[in-house]
């Protein structure tokens, strides 16, 4: 779970734990963060959580949203990641840091390129949560028969820019979810629908142009 510090030339406005699965921030009176100054559009962006993940996209916004003084679309947030909008800062805060697993990076037909965690994605902290071991196992491409355990929390596979997604660990097993890409990634060659899906032993997943198929131990 994180928190956001609003803040304007170094004094802080207001605190906002995130709760819910989307928050709005805009100038608009019926956005759940509002900040009232013209800079800011009446529809500014929106932060979404996915899994353990949150996530900000500007809404076309006038003037743009930064983060660490980039303009962005939409980013995952990092821990100490500084949200610009106007002339306004918001520090995103996690309350308790997550241990990420690297992108397990995927071209259709080939080989893995490698894993890299893109310098949004979080960095290191608590141990993941006590879930029964589990891996992803490629099926197609030349990696065929490539394993990779599921250690972590959050496990992000796919190929950046093009589709990602995250399987997060929990006490009660995993959770699949669409992270981004204009298409969304399929389970059992059922497009994902919905923001998550709990994901079963033998589920068959295809994302970037592979086909995985996620294995829990019984």
């Amino acid at each position: 779970m994180g928190k956001l510090v609003v803040s304007l030339d170094g004094v802080v406005i207001k605190e906002v734990q995130i709760t819910k699965d989307k928050t709005t921030l805009g100038r608009r009176p019926y956005n759940d963060i509002v900040i009232d100054n013209l800079a800011v559009s009446g529809e500014h962006a929106v932060l979404q959580m996915v899994g353990a993940d949150v996530f900000i996209e500007d809404l076309n916004s006038t003037n743009g949203t930064y983060i660490n003084g980039k303009a962005i679309k939409k980013q995952l947030l990092a821990n100490n990641d500084v949200v610009e909008v106007g002339k306004y800062k918001i520090k995103f805060l996690l309350e308790d840091s997550m241990d990420y697993e690297k992108t397990m990076i995927l071209k259709p037909g080939g080989t893995p390129s490698g894993f890299g965690l893109p310098s949004s994605f979080g960095a290191l902290g608590s141990p993941a949560s006590a879930a029964t071991p589990a891996t992803i196992k490629v099926l197609t491409g030349a990696a065929a028969g490539r394993e990779v355990s599921l250690t972590k929390v959050v496990t992000t596979v796919g190929k950046p820019g093009v589709q990602v997604a995250s399987i997060t660990k929990r006490p009660s097993g995993y959770v699949f979810a669409h992270v981004e890409g204009g298409a969304r990634p399929s389970v059992n060659g059922v497009p994902l629908t919905g923001e998550s899906i709990a994901l079963k032993s033998g589920d068959v997943i295809e994302l970037a142009g592979t086909q995985m198929q996620f294995v829990q131990q019984q």
